[in-house]
């Protein structure tokens, strides 16, 4: 059974960061590229950031590109989503999301992925 579960989300401050982990099991995780996605309130689920099944290519979403920073440890079977210069805008709840990979390339729609951990909340205090 596949789990994605997120953590180290919380309240943060404007201009301060946070970091966020998803830890996968029950896949062989090195073969699954991965995705960061978040849901504001009232607002759809949203594409933040990407990575290959290597981690060697990345894509992020143009409202974080410069101040987040998406990466991977195969051997830990853990993805990180680092993010800096926090604004009230970046407040969601935060998804991981991963898919069988066949070639190295991303993903940047939630319909390509098959699996989703449960969310983990990031509130952004000005």
């Amino acid at each position: 059974q596949v789990q994605l579960v997120e953590s180290g989300g919380g309240l943060g401050q404007a201009g301060g960061s946070l970091r966020l982990s998803c830890a996968a099991s029950g896949l062989t995780f090195s073969t699954y590229a991965m995705g960061w996605f978040r849901q504001a309130p009232g607002k759809e689920r949203e594409f933040v950031a990407a990575i290959s099944r290597s981690g060697g290519t990345t894509d992020y979403a143009d409202s974080v590109k410069g101040r987040f920073t998406i990466s991977r440890d195969n051997a830990k079977r853990t993805m990180y989503l680092q993010m800096n210069s926090l604004n009230p805008e970046d407040t969601a709840v935060y998804f991981c999301a991963a898919t069988y990979a066949g070639y190295i390339r991303t993903y940047t729609s939630m319909k390509q992925y098959d699996y989703w951990g449960q969310g983990t909340q990031v509130s952004v205090s000005s």
